[in-house]
């Protein structure tokens, strides 16, 4: 399954990526806009994004706005897990300055492209911009001072291990602060089953406790989830009804039950 999960996810970002640079046009963790707004509308301003490229806004595909939350200061270095077309990792470099530095992962060929590419345009030299999956970070342990994410890891088959390498790469007294999908609460098993809502950022979410409890294994502390936004079925009723559920029967089952949410957690000094 693990194996399946990557692959899709690897074919479905890079046709986004495609698609994007091919027509300038909007990219979303489904195969329209419509199926991703409950997720990805309205979450940065516009006062943040409108020195970026349009197709770094175009390619955005997540579910919150993690270095808006951070608190990222002047100098640090800053890791994205799943960069996609980089727009976390601009604004990350802006935030830092010159003297920081911001790395971008990802293991789409096509995004990593896009994403280069909306650096050059943007003229944002403090960034980097690395091949790699995030359950295997290509950096040295104890080498950046943030880890962020923007709606990937909940996609990890190996969820564990993404929080491991997460932690490993933290400096002492380092900082998680992710932006993901989380779950409060038993979610109806065809949801689970699901692999396009899985792809749709929705059904790899964890439960509310269960990530708190993987932080904590693995080395994490000074844990906190704030929910940021909580997804109305009608919001998403085309989205769901398009992975050939139904949504009038699902929807007592799953009301109030799927966030956005920002999780943070610190690496002991």
């Amino acid at each position: 399954m693990s194996d399946d999960i990557k692959g899709i996810v690897k074919e479905k970002y890079a046709r986004a990526a495609l698609r994007v640079t091919a027509v300038g046009g909007s990219s979303c963790c489904g195969s329209s806009q419509s199926e991703c707004d409950p997720i990805t509308s309205g979450i940065y301003a516009e006062s943040e994004t409108a020195t970026l490229p349009a197709e770094a806004r175009a390619a955005s595909l997540g579910c919150g706005n993690p270095t808006a939350l951070a608190e990222l200061k002047p100098g640090e270095t800053v890791l994205d897990l799943g960069s996609g077309g980089g727009i976390d990792v601009l604004l990350s470099a802006r935030r830092v300055g010159p003297t920081g530095k911001a790395y971008g992962l990802d293991m789409t060929d096509e995004m990593l492209a896009l994403a280069r590419e909306n650096q050059r345009k943007a003229g944002v030299a403090n960034v980097e911009f690395l091949k790699g999956e995030i359950e295997r970070i290509p950096l040295p342990t104890n080498s950046v001072d943030v880890v962020i994410s923007n709606c990937v890891i909940n996609l990890s088959a190996d969820k564990d291990r993404v929080l491991a390498e997460a932690f490993r790469v933290l400096k002492p007294g380092g900082r998680l602060a992710v932006s993901d999908v989380v779950v409060r609460g038993e979610v109806p098993a065809e949801i689970r089953r699901s692999v396009e809502l899985w792809i749709g950022c929705v059904a790899g979410a964890l439960e509310e406790r269960e990530y708190r409890d993987k932080l904590a294994a693995a080395g994490f502390e000074g844990i906190g989830l704030e929910p940021t936004r909580v997804y109305r079925v009608d919001e998403a009723r085309d989205f769901l009804a398009g992975a050939g559920l139904d949504v009038d029967a699902i929807a007592p089952l799953v009301a109030d039950k799927f966030m956005s949410a920002f999780v943070r957690a610190r690496k002991p000094a």
